[in-house]
């Protein structure tokens, strides 16, 4: 993959907004691009759908409320975009998510936030956001946690190898992040480990990538979002790469093990791509 020179910010009441805007600016910087810079949550009428048979005092005080968040959001982004030319801000859609996944699909990169159910903004999104985003898309997303501070990612980065088409595109994306990173080390787990380790080594050899350490985790595939974080820790790992694997079923987001346990556990950024 060439350097993404188009991202897309994804903006909300979250308190983890300011650190995505952040990185927004830095990934901007480093790769001379453009970050267009969306608020996307669901519109208060959604959220209390009640308020549409009421009178038209309470419509009037759910648009209030769609007016002070969506100040909140764009004061966060003129404060923590420092005033980058790089950045961009775009009004609210009204159509919300359906409208971030469709804006997704001409960037080069999302930024994206893991989801907080204990962050009191957690009900201005679908509790299926971010995986219908990555799945809708077919975008790559660099995914934050929703706790701890975010520093410079990608000096060492842990790619978690799986001979998948998924696994595939999230290594594209992330070649600008391994072709300068420090350390680059490889995990995979399962029947056959040690020989796809080898194929990755080569194909990245290729693109220019020359130290990466390479670590068969065992024939076992069981409990692997959770032994890759361990692992994520052992090498100081500040980005983590790896194929998102879901689909939707009855209108229910059916997800990979590694995939949910990752998506609910994260304690790094996650370069994720279906």
């Amino acid at each position: 993959m060439q350097t993404p020179k188009s991202i897309l910010l994804h903006l909300d009441g979250s308190a983890r907004t300011a650190e995505r805007i952040r990185l927004a600016r830095q990934l901007a910087e480093t790769f001379d691009a453009e970050v267009t810079a969306q608020p996307c949550t669901l519109s208060a009428l959604m959220r209390y759908p009640y308020a549409i048979e009421a009178a038209a005092e309470a419509v009037a005080i759910m648009q209030e409320i769609d007016k002070e968040a969506r100040d909140r959001m764009h004061a966060a982004f003129m404060t923590h975009g420092a005033g980058s030319p790089r950045l961009h801000w775009a009004e609210p859609e009204s159509d919300g998510p359906w409208a971030f996944a469709r804006r997704a699909l001409y960037a080069d990169l999302l930024v994206l936030g893991q989801r907080d159910r204990n962050d009191p903004m957690d009900g201005e999104l679908p509790g299926d956001f971010l995986p219908s985003v990555l799945v809708d898309s077919g975008r790559p997303a660099l995914v934050l946690p929703y706790a701890g501070p975010v520093g410079p990612i990608g000096r060492t980065v842990l790619v978690a190898w799986k001979e998948t088409r998924e696994s595939a595109r999230a290594v594209t994306a992330a070649l600008p992040w391994l072709r300068k990173a420090a350390r680059v080390h490889a995990v995979a787990y399962g029947e056959g480990a040690q020989a796809s380790l080898g194929r990755l080594q080569d194909y990245l050899r290729m693109q220019g990538v020359h130290d990466l350490s390479l670590h068969p985790g065992g024939d076992k595939e069981d409990d692997v979002g959770n032994r890759l974080l361990s692992f994520a820790s052992d090498v100081s790992a500040d980005m983590l790469v790896m194929g998102c694997y879901g689909h939707s079923r009855a209108r229910e987001w059916v997800l990979g093990g590694a995939t949910l346990s990752m998506l609910q556990w994260m304690t790094l950024p996650v370069l994720m791509s279906h």
